[in-house]
């Protein structure tokens, strides 16, 4: 893997230049990997195929690009970017190049959290020695978790400031993945949820939005116990929304759906980075974000996943209901001294032209409801997904 496998992070750093102080912002290193669905352009079907693509696609992306769970999806992962220009420019030659590779054996690839009516119980599982674990362990919750995500990584050396920006970070998990749903559809019906790969992916222990901790000292300890109790194998083991990532020096975010669109992934990606850089920024003025209680963040959290952007998530400090536009503008107005200095504003304001099209789960449940052809949700989404590349 190589997202996030180094980072550099500067803390606060003031100089006075012309009697103002300039106050230096957080180099926050970004990875970004993506976990894409390998079709049958004929039938539109998930086809399990991707053994062949790793032949082909490894001789173009090294290790780059590695195998999922299930033989019908493929994953890739960036390098390490210093900037939100570098992933971009990243991200986009990795889609390319597994699509051409993909195109070479007559498959085509799509980039949506779940399919609109593929089974579980079609495919066929990747032959690993890891993998026969995992369905071991988890029996049939293993092999229904034909879902697709997306995961950013932001470098953050300081182990203690790791778990600090996680713990204040889990509020704005909803505001994420209100952003980027993308798996309207599961076994050829519609689900009513704007995220169905939310509710599939929580079936699994350890999962959602993790729990408290005050230091890297109490969250090893955590760990230790799951590992003396043969509760896990290792801590890659535990799929919160947020973590530390069991290897490399990153806070992994893995809350929300993959983005179909390019510009929705850099989006959402950015306004990860800008979200920790400011939660730092605060940290350094001895300030700190509020926070809540686990359960709270947990209803925001339903309430992305059944209405998306249609519904309305709680402002919790107010105690009140409000339109996702309205949280989504705070979100923006929060971060927004911070993005000038990471170079991310045109990225982050991407998310009014979300707010104003939809997610790609809005995009589908449009298409479909315009043909009556979840063929047709297919045919948009794998357009959507080379779209900017």
């Amino acid at each position: 893997m190589h997202v996030g496998a180094e980072s550099s992070i500067l803390l606060r750093n003031s100089e006075i230049e012309g009697g103002v102080e300039i106050v230096a912002l957080p180099k926050l290193t970004i990875g970004i990997e993506e976990e894409y669905q390998i079709i049958d352009p004929e039938t539109r079907e998930l086809t399990s195929y991707v053994q062949e693509l790793l032949e082909e696609g490894r001789v173009v992306l090294s290790d780059q690009i590695q195998p999922e769970f299930m033989q019908s999806q493929i994953e890739v992962g960036s390098t390490i970017c210093k900037d939100m220009g570098e992933a971009r420019s990243e991200l986009t030659r990795l889609r390319r190049a597994v699509a051409d590779v993909a195109a070479k054996k007559r498959l085509r690839v799509a980039a949506a959290s779940t399919h609109p009516f593929s089974k579980w119980s079609d495919q066929a599982i990747t032959d690993k020695e890891r993998y026969a674990r995992h369905r071991e362990a988890l029996a049939d919750l293993a092999k229904r978790m034909l879902i697709f995500g997306m995961h950013v990584h932001v470098g953050i050396e300081d182990r203690d400031l790791r778990i600090d920006i996680m713990d204040q970070a889990r509020y704005f998990l909803p505001h994420l993945l209100v952003l980027s749903t993308s798996s309207p559809f599961w076994h050829g019906r519609e689900t009513g949820l704007k995220s169905y790969r939310s509710i599939v992916f929580e079936n699994l222990p350890r999962s959602g939005p993790p729990p408290d901790f005050t230091s890297w000292a109490d969250y090893e300890s955590f760990i230790d116990t799951l590992l003396a109790t043969n509760s896990i194998e290792d801590p890659t083991r535990i799929w919160w929304d947020i973590r530390p990532h069991p290897k490399f020096p990153t806070i992994e975010f893995r809350v929300t759906d993959i983005c179909t669109k390019i510009d929705e992934a850099i989006c959402l990606a950015a306004l990860i980075q800008a979200i920790v850089a400011k939660l730092i920024k605060l940290r350094e003025a001895n300030q700190t974000f509020r926070r809540y209680r686990h359960h709270l963040i947990e209803e925001n959290k339903w309430r992305a996943v059944r209405y998306g952007l249609d519904g309305k998530l709680i402002d919790f400090g107010k105690q009140k209901e409000v339109p996702v536009p309205t949280l989504i503008g705070e979100l923006l107005e929060f971060i927004d001294d911070v993005v000038d200095g990471l170079g991310t504003r045109k990225d982050v304001e991407y998310a009014n032209t979300i707010l104003s099209d939809g997610t790609s789960a809005d995009r589908q449940l449009a298409v479909y409801e315009k043909t009556g052809d979840l063929k047709a949700v297919v045919d948009s989404v794998m357009e959507e997904t080379l779209e900017g590349c």
